[in-house]
């Protein structure tokens, strides 16, 4: 199947249109549903295992190849007409009217969950993009050259190795509970980086947001109490959510925190992977070295924390099956969420 990628690959990027209905014959072969990329995107099924990612990924490439090419052609047929017919735009007639702009999927997704954590008591808190090692890596229990630390793909700043685009807003955790005492309980939304490949499940800039409550008493019960409450809450009553055992440096226990795929409904797709669940975040008890990182008393104290994606969480509430629309812009793809003002 890799080699018919590459066949298509090359097709596509010699491929020229000079009417309508050569460039309508490039949309329905590439870019429709019933083209030759929802064939290929079936057969990975079929594929071997140790196969579908590389798999995968090529597929991915094809499909954007062939959406840029085919908004390339357009361009150029228009211009093509254009000319042709002199039909060249005065560009010294005064702008057409703008239309209202209205709420973005995610800023709408971002107020949502601050609401339902309001609800239950989370106060937002808000800390810096650029951050240091100590609170973005060493308070959280990530030592001087552990291997822990390649868990995250980090942008340094090349002047400073000490600073750091942050990777997740638990620097603002660290923060809060370095100037506040117990009882705490934040909300901690922000943009975060990571030297990632882009994809429609990926990007190196995305946003979380990360819940922490420090308390007497706090255990792991609460923790799954308080997130089988907000996926229900965000999404369903019918929605399931699961956990399943993980390491991260600044909990212990950890768990991974998966619901059931809103966008296949458990039929399979590109988002959960086919597997039917799709991973939504990190969770688990706060280390007690991270507590007394931060002049918490272990002893006396505990505290659960669980960090999420708005991306994620906003393509699972509105059945949206690429992350990179959301920084593309297109009108087209805004309009679709007119009820949320747009």
């Amino acid at each position: 199947m890799l080699d018919q990628v590459d066949i298509l690959k090359e097709e596509i990027k010699n491929y020229q249109v000079n009417n309508e209905q050569e460039l309508e014959a490039f949309r329905l072969k590439f870019i429709s549903r019933k083209g030759v990329m929802t064939q290929l995107f079936e057969g990975i099924k079929e594929a071997p295992a140790e196969k579908r990612k590389e798999l995968g990924k090529s597929l991915n490439e094809l499909k954007n190849e062939a959406q840029v090419k085919f908004k390339v052609l357009i361009s150029a047929l228009k211009l093509s007409s254009q000319t042709s017919t002199g039909d060249l735009k005065d560009l010294t007639l005064p702008p057409g009217g703008i239309g209202i702009g209205g709420i973005h999927p995610l800023s709408a997704t971002w107020e949502r969950i601050i609401e339902i954590f309001g609800r239950l008591g989370f106060n937002v808190s808000e800390g810096p993009e650029i951050e240091d090692d100590w609170h973005n890596f060493t308070a959280l229990n990530f030592p001087p050259n552990h291997p822990a630390r390649e868990m995250q793909d980090t942008f340094f700043i090349e002047k400073d190795p000490d600073i750091a685009l942050r990777t997740h807003t638990s620097n603002v955790q660290i923060r809060i509970m370095e100037n506040q005492k117990p009882p705490i309980r934040t909300l901690s939304p922000g943009r975060v980086f990571r030297n990632e490949a882009i994809s429609a499940r990926a990007h190196c800039i995305f946003h979380q947001y990360e819940i922490l409550y420090v308390d007497e008493n706090v255990g792991f019960v609460d923790l799954k109490q308080t997130l089988y409450h907000f996926a229900r809450e965000m999404f369903s009553k019918d929605v399931k959510i699961r956990f399943r055992p993980s390491y991260f440096p600044f909990t212990e226990p950890s768990a991974e925190i998966d619901i059931s795929c809103l966008i296949c409904h458990g039929k399979g797709c590109n988002i959960c992977k086919y597997t039917g669940w799709v991973e939504i975040g990190g969770s688990g008890m706060v280390d007690p070295n991270v507590l007394e990182n931060c002049g918490i008393d272990s002893q006396k104290y505990t505290g659960y924390a669980a960090g999420l994606g708005i991306e994620r969480t906003c393509m699972l509430k509105y059945g949206i099956n690429d992350l990179r629309l959301f920084t593309q812009n297109d009108v087209r793809f805004l309009r679709q969420f007119s009820s949320l003002g747009f």
